[in-house]
């Protein structure tokens, strides 16, 4: 089952969890009080970069000869529109630039080139998602309404289909994301006015709509008007398509990093609404995950690579994430907390595994809902004993903290059959870094 305490699910004290949530509060008014130009360039710099290759990917697919010219241009604008979502309208909207006052790049203003419409977008998404992260009956984005990700969630016939669900939502995710915005469960369900439903869909329909014109009919009309030739709109069609498709998969495997590798958490909705801030920044901590990256593939990311500090300050400037991981990582060291992180593939690939073996009934699967790598609770503890208890303590022999990263680690290596080797949380940092 899911986490329903989550202090003493992480080994911490109430005044742990209190000093825990100071010393974030304190990485968030350092960031708040040096942002300034340096910031405010590598916004203007991102929007002429996308911009700009977004410009000579259609170029590329109107003057498209042959079909590398014809990739080319396909994968420029399937980039460029990675970098509008990612990188532009999903930190934009989450209001990580409105310290600038400026009506260009204010969460208020700006409507991204996706098919989701970004005032319902923000619901869902800022508020709902990062207020309830992970929790079970009240975060959408756990499976989406669609896939199971949880043994949490009880099996039906149904979840056979988890990959084929996962396949067409990759593939699909911008229309997904619209469709999210309906909240069809809520109003299936009669919780939600039908004249509300009505309008929603007003809204999502006129937004993918005007997608679809831009997309697939002005932009290939006016590459067969320059081109004077129906294989001239053919091609923009064709390769807008992919460049679609490109941005889509992209878009859906970054986010399923973040929230469905191994020891990304799933919680109850005990006592979340009474939660302190404390136990709020713990919870984001505990039910995120990060990838290993390079400048790159954080920019390419939408530095959603480092998603742990992204939940903890989901309105900071997207491009200060990786200084900020640093003083993250060292209170995970400090508080004894596990920093789930891994390289991108191995997060992708775990993400996956979750959802091929959960399409099967729990009678196929080897772990238990308290104890398998998707889903955990505080009953995996029950038979670990430290000196008579499981609680916050001190190790006797070093001096250090014990809290869940060292009991995650003895579980583990009973599991194997050995001791626990304790390594200090600061040694696996080190190590961490040295892989990425």
């Amino acid at each position: 089952m899911a986490i329903t305490n989550i202090p003493e699910y992480a080994h911490l004290t109430d005044a742990d969890v209190e000093e825990l949530g100071r010393a974030l509060d304190q990485i968030r008014a350092d960031i708040e009080a040096s942002r300034g130009e340096r910031d405010a360039r590598y916004l203007r710099n991102t929007i002429r970069f996308q911009r700009g290759l977004e410009v000579a990917g259609r170029a590329m697919i109107v003057g498209a000869r042959n079909r590398k010219l014809w990739w080319a241009g396909a994968s420029a604008l399937g980039v460029a529109k990675i970098v509008e979502n990612m990188e532009l309208g999903h930190n934009v909207m989450h209001g990580q630039w409105d310290w600038m006052n400026d009506p260009e790049v204010h969460s208020t203003s700006w409507e991204w080139d996706n098919a989701g419409a970004s005032e319902y977008w923000k619901h869902t998404h800022n508020f709902v998602h990062h207020k309830y992260t992970n929790v079970l009956g009240m975060d959408d984005d756990v499976g989406y309404g669609t896939l199971r990700v949880t043994r949490d969630q009880r099996w039906h016939p149904y979840f056979l289909g988890n990959v084929v669900y996962m396949t067409l939502l990759q593939v699909l995710f911008e229309y997904a994301v619209a469709i999210q915005h309906l909240e069809i469960g809520r109003a299936v369900k009669g919780k939600m006015p039908r004249e509300e439903f009505r309008s929603r869909g007003k809204v999502v329909a006129a937004k993918i709509g005007r997608q679809v014109l831009k997309d697939y009919v002005l932009h290939p009309a006016l590459a067969g008007g320059l081109t004077r030739s129906r294989s001239g709109a053919r091609k923009a069609l064709t390769a807008t398509v992919m460049a679609n498709v490109i941005r889509n998969v992209w878009s859906n495997a970054i986010i399923f990093c973040g929230h469905f590798p191994d020891g990304a958490e799933k919680f109850t909705k005990q006592d979340v609404d009474s939660e302190t801030r404390g136990e709020w920044y713990l919870r984001q901590m505990l039910g995120s995950a990060n990838f290993h990256c390079g400048p790159v593939l954080a920019f390419m990311s939408g530095n959603l690579s480092f998603q742990i500090e992204h939940h903890i300050f989901p309105d900071l400037p997207s491009n200060r994430l990786r200084e900020i991981s640093l003083r993250v990582r060292a209170l995970c060291d400090e508080y004894d907390l596990p920093y789930t992180t891994g390289s991108f593939p191995v997060q992708y690939a775990k993400a996956w595994r979750t959802i091929a073996k959960l399409s099967l009934p729990d009678k196929y699967l080897r772990d238990t809902r308290d104890d398998a790598p998707e889903t955990a609770s505080e009953k995996r503890f029950a038979d670990l004993s430290w000196d008579g208890g499981t609680s916050a303590s001190v190790d006797p022999s070093t001096g250090r903290r014990r809290g869940l990263a060292t009991a995650i680690a003895a579980l583990r290596a009973r599991r194997r059959g050995g001791r626990a080797r304790l390594v200090p949380q600061a040694r696996r940092v080190e190590s961490d870094r040295a892989a990425a």
